[in-house]
């Protein structure tokens, strides 16, 4: 990818011997998150906390398959330190297993709300954006964007670090016929982003953002959005 940095952390396996589950820290419509450790059968070293994300494939929609599979293509290509990387991935029966880093703090939304309930400072929501943006740019630069850009999806470190995660509707951002294909009104994406006010995304609705300047329009917009959320926590 352009752009790419060497990776400072490393790579797990695909071994479900090596993760000890811990308790769950996030839960989606077809997923649990775990935290977990993370040691090599037979290795000396310590065990390294990471976070294990487990799907069950069974109560997954058809098309979901297709999403799925290409998120965790890009997450484990993708070297940039804001932008979270799929660091192993297994199957075990029905289930897939995909390790990630641990993100001690959540993301910015549970930041807002234990540590910031009437919105962040300015200071902290520059620091969190600049990062965030140089994220979407590495993505952008290779080609992809991101459509679900929020402050649920903007994941902090306790050392501050903001790593952009969810990348299960990121598109090619000049491939027409994909839009066309995923960004209908009635597609599961589109459906869930609409279900909640403050994940509202312009980039997956209405016909003038899929020409490539609205996708750029509307990833403008999308941040700006978050921005506004982060500040006054809507």
């Amino acid at each position: 990818f352009i752009g790419a940095v060497e990776d400072e952390w490393q790579l797990y396996s695909e071994r479900s011997e090596d993760y000890a589950l811990g308790p769950p820290i996030g839960f989606g419509a077809s997923s649990t998150v775990y935290r977990a450790q993370y040691k090599s059968v037979g290795s000396s070293s310590a065990p390294v906390p990471c976070a294990l994300k487990v799907l069950d494939l069974d109560t997954l929609p058809p098309n979901s398959l297709k999403l799925l599979q290409r998120e965790t293509q890009l997450m484990s290509l993708s070297k940039h330190p804001n932008v979270l990387r799929v660091r192993g991935s297994w199957m075990d029966g029905h289930k897939l297993y995909i390790a990630l880093r641990l993100m001690n703090a959540g993301s910015a939304a549970d930041v807002m709300r234990y540590g910031w309930p009437g919105g962040m400072d300015e200071e902290v929501v520059r620091c969190i954006l600049k990062q965030a943006l140089q994220g979407l740019n590495y993505l952008h630069v290779n080609g992809f964007i991101h459509r679900d850009v929020k402050a649920a999806n903007l994941l902090i470190d306790d050392d501050g670090t903001v790593l952009l995660g969810d990348l299960g509707v990121a598109a090619p951002l000049y491939d027409e016929d994909y839009s066309h294909a995923h960004d209908t009104p009635n597609s599961q994406a589109h459906t869930e982003r609409a279900s909640t006010a403050v994940s509202f995304d312009p980039q997956v609705v209405g016909p003038r953002f899929r020409s490539r300047v609205g996708k750029r329009r509307s990833f403008v917009g999308t941040v700006c959005v978050t921005v506004i959320f982060i500040l006054i926590m809507l």
